[in-house]
């Protein structure tokens, strides 16, 4: 196993009688992180999986006596893709009221359906980590920044899936395909909240060849032939799914800003690649600009849930076409990053948007100096 970061992050919060609670998209090794974790206490463990028909007949109608009855004597509860689960809030909060000392794991990939089912069910009981495929920095401590830093070009084009990171490309492809044509969208289509799965290929492709482009809901609405509404319910869906996020525009004082603006990434290269089936090399890519982007934004991400670094993340435009990539907002400080594949010696910022935010910071990101931002310091 290629250790995660989260691993230790975890393991400072075990035996405080709260849930561990880990979620994130399905197949990123939330399963394998907390089994590793559970067989290193050396303590008895019960799995419930979300996913074996058997066990959720037996506990979706659960009463406190039948559920005792299950966890028996077991020091450990893992409670594995919680979402599946009809009553999963009630399951949760009968081993956190009435079983003390129990350990309890949960994990889930849908935030919409696990964080309604856990709000009120594990209020100020619960401590909540987010797992993403790995990252950059993770593999370059697997094996070797030098090693880790030859394969950026990889990275961009086939993403960081556990599954993906030490294939071929040929195999890559196999199981980015197999991930994007229906893994990745398992529980919305199971729970029924996908009407048309047709459409929903059509908006992830659409979404796929936009990224780094604002995106109007109305013109991709037009396109997919759907309306707005849909589109937008579609893609805060996704979003909980951990398919994709959405980064909205900057507004506060020129009036010149966009207002509602909002640009839409994919979680992992890997899979915007798949979804379109474009997995040429850079140099034959019209979207080199887009992919870097995309790239960075997800391993930032990653390196401030991994850090708890909080902050609100946004880019900057505004009608006249002035344009920031990248501004995240910590504490009132802002911090403007723009996104160059190629080096360049000076990158102007807009003179408009350092008169707006006076003392913000500006730094140019680049293949050469990405470290740093992406967490490797």
């Amino acid at each position: 196993m290629i250790p995660r970061t989260q691993e230790q992050n975890i393991r400072k919060w075990l035996d405080k009688q709260k849930a561990i609670i880990v979620i994130g998209p399905r197949q990123v090794g939330k399963t394998t992180l907390v089994r590793q974790i559970t067989q290193s206490l050396g303590r008895k463990t019960l799995w419930l999986t979300g996913d074996d028909p058997e066990a959720r007949s037996v506990l979706d109608n659960i009463s406190l006596a039948r559920l005792k009855t299950v966890v028996g004597n077991h020091e450990v509860v893992v409670v594995d893709e919680a979402q599946r689960f009809t009553n999963a809030g009630l399951m949760l909060k009968l081993i956190t009221d009435h079983l003390p000392g129990i350990q309890l794991f949960v994990t889930g990939s849908s935030s919409l359906d696990l964080a309604s089912q856990t709000k009120e069910s594990l209020t100020g009981r619960k401590f909540e980590f987010l797992l993403f495929p790995l990252s950059f920095v993770e593999m370059s401590d697997h094996q070797g920044y030098l090693t880790e830093r030859s394969l950026l070009e990889h990275r961009m084009l086939y993403g960081f899936y556990p599954e993906v990171v030490q294939q071929e490309p040929q195999q890559a492809q196999k199981i980015l395909n197999d991930l994007s044509d229906g893994l990745m969208y398992k529980d919305l289509l199971t729970l029924d909240q996908v009407k048309k799965p047709s459409l929903l290929v059509k908006l992830l492709q659409a979404l796929a060849l936009q990224i780094g482009s604002e995106v109007s809901y109305n013109e991709v609405a037009q396109l997919i032939g759907a309306d707005p509404v849909t589109v937008e319910r579609y893609v805060d869906l996704l979003e909980q799914s951990f398919v994709l996020f959405r980064l909205p525009s900057l507004s506060r004082n020129a009036r010149n800003e966009i207002r509602k603006g909002r640009k839409i990434y994919f979680l992992d290269n890997g899979i915007r690649n798949s979804i379109i089936k474009n997995f040429s090399p850079l140099s034959l890519r019209s979207d080199t600009g887009a992919l870097w982007e995309n790239f960075l934004l997800a391993e930032r991400m990653k390196r401030n849930a991994y850090t708890d670094y909080f902050c609100n993340t946004y880019f900057w435009r505004t009608t006249t076409q002035q344009e920031i990539d990248y501004v995240e907002d910590a504490g009132g400080r802002l911090h403007a990053f723009e996104f160059k594949w190629q080096s360049q010696k000076t990158v102007r910022f807009p003179k408009s948007f350092l008169e707006a935010y006076p003392g913000s910071e500006t730094t140019s990101i680049d293949k050469t100096n990405f470290d740093d931002f992406v967490g490797r310091e």
